[in-house]
């Protein structure tokens, strides 16, 4: 087969420019396709896409299937004729830069109830047609999200676990009166599902006519304040109460002493094996159609997983389990075809972990910022392999200015003596200064051997910790950065070019001739 070097920007939609007080699915999503055209990128790295719960964390999403209704662009549904123009005057409400959830989901939820509105009393045939052809064909997770979303508002602040006992035990005549109760909020929330998979379907192909794809991101584990968990209780380790009684995370590592207790609750992949893993295959499928390529999280869980006791206070009491393995991805290739998926298989990775993803042909990632400071030495570029993905650093990671300039005893672990230690490694090994810190390990990456290179946005600007999109083991206070009007200019844009280009990754570049 044929390799093709290529390179892409990491920008999460939320953090798209915009006067609405956070990124959409809007014009700036489609102004930022055309830069990453202009720029030679030929991939556009998202994070999960999941309407979002707890923390606002894409990664605690009601649902592994369902978009996001903040990214329903409203200026977009003033196009449809479903809202007034006057809602764009409303942009004074909202700050540039950071994200504030609080403020605006209330705001932008009552949009979306203003454009229902609209949308019922209208009762345009095109559009309602449609509808009922979106309903009809993503029925079996559309209609148990629709609920269950109909049922949280209902009782905004009560976990599903608390509902009535019927319904959260799903009793088949207690749903069904509560379908008839509920219609109009089922109703509302297909019809945002709806709105979102339209403007992001439109938006997807605006990339691909720009030979840009699209990299998504699919979280290995589901919160357990979702859908997919409600409607689905047999497939994950809960009590009788639908509390879980083990939850997912990792050791003690890079990230944090104690390790991550993220509080997912574990699948019963026992039961997924005897129905042939029939949700994931669902999943999947779900998911490349929205994607081009998927960026499979936390793969070593698939070889062996970290479980803890649900009552456990932090991750470091737990034990690894073996995960479905091979098993899982045989049952989807044979139900899709092949896979596009990124392994991302950072942290404690084994022998038997190398051997799940290279038996499947994953790429795995290569992260720079990983490679200075430890004995960690597959994150330096001269031990990149081809098949893989380079980075400067994620979305867990620090920016690279930050990572740089980190102040030991505060913002790092790390003494001082080795923090020096790293900073001098870093700057010879790259041969650049501490001004062009930035570029130093962008130029690393592009001009490793990894078929693909992705690069933060914030990188790109050279921007410090205060553009950091999230610290892992915190709770508070992430995912809110954004980019604010104007501020991804021209130049750094025509620097990546030149460097894409260089190191033979623009486009139109051919493919490598050598073995």
């Amino acid at each position: 087969m044929t390799r093709r070097r290529r390179a892409g920007v990491l920008l999460h939609v939320s953090s798209l420019p915009g006067k609405l007080g956070i990124g959409d699915l809007g014009p700036e999503a489609y102004a930022f396709i055309d830069q990453l055209a202009k720029a030679k990128q030929s991939v556009w790295q998202i994070l999960p896409l999941g309407p979002t719960g707890y923390g606002d964390s894409p990664y605690q999403c009601y649902s592994a299937f369902a978009g996001n209704p903040l990214f329903v662009s409203p200026e977009m549904l003033i196009e449809d004729g479903l809202l007034s123009e006057a809602v764009v005057k409303e942009s004074r409400r909202f700050a540039a830069g950071t994200i504030d959830f609080e403020k605006l989901t209330p705001i932008r939820m009552e949009w979306l109830k203003e454009a229902f509105t609209a949308f019922q009393g209208r009762k345009q045939k095109k559009l309602t047609a449609a509808f009922e052809e979106f309903c009809a064909t993503e029925k079996r997770w559309l209609d148990e999200f629709a609920l269950f979303m109909a049922l949280r508002d209902q009782w905004p602040d009560r976990s599903w676990v608390d509902w009535p006992e019927k319904l959260r035990s799903r009793d088949k005549r207690a749903l069904t009166e509560a379908r008839k109760e509920f219609a109009d909020g089922i109703l509302f929330h297909q019809f945002v599902q709806f709105q979102f998979a339209r403007q992001w379907n439109d938006l997807h192909a605006f990339a691909r006519a720009r030979d840009i794809e699209i990299m998504g991101d699919a979280p290995i584990f589901v919160s357990h304040e979702s859908s997919d968990v409600w409607a689905n209780q047999d497939q994950f380790d809960l009590g009788a109460n639908g509390r879980p009684l083990k939850v997912a995370g990792v050791p003690p590592d890079y990230f944090s002493s104690t390790g991550q207790h993220w509080g997912n609750p574990q699948y019963r992949w026992d039961r997924m094996e005897a129905d042939g893993f029939q949700w994931w295959i669902r999943r999947m499928e779900a998911s490349l159609k929205f994607v081009d390529l998927i960026r499979l999280d936390h793969f070593r869980g698939f070889e062996a997983y970290w479980e803890i006791p649900a009552s456990a206070p932090t991750a470091a009491t737990g034990k690894w389990m073996p995960g479905p393995r091979e098993k899982l991805f045989h049952a989807m290739q044979k139900a899709l075809g092949s896979l596009p998926i990124i392994a991302e298989d950072l942290g404690v990775i084994t022998a038997p972990v190398r051997k799940l993803r290279d038996d499947f042909g994953f790429p795995g990632m290569r992260v720079l910022q990983f490679g200075f400071g430890g004995d960690d030495d597959i994150h330096r570029p001269h031990f990149y392999v081809q098949n893989s993905v380079a980075y400067t650093g994620t979305h867990d990671n620090d920016t690279t200015v930050g990572w740089f300039n980190a102040e030991p005893g505060k913002t790092t672990t790390m003494s001082l003596k080795a923090v020096q230690a790293e900073r001098r490694m870093v700057l010879d090994y790259l041969n650049t200064t501490a001004e062009e810190i930035h570029w130093g390990l962008i130029r690393g990456v592009h001009s490793s051997v990894s078929d693909l290179a992705v690069v933060p946005v914030q990188d790109i600007l050279g921007l410090g910790s205060e553009a950091r999109m999230n610290t892992p083991g915190t709770s508070s206070g992430n995912w809110r950065w954004r980019l604010r009007p104007g501020q991804l200019k021209s130049e750094p844009l025509s620097r990546l070019a030149r460097m894409t280009t260089l190191y033979d990754r623009a486009p139109d570049t051919p493919p490598p001739t050598g073995k």
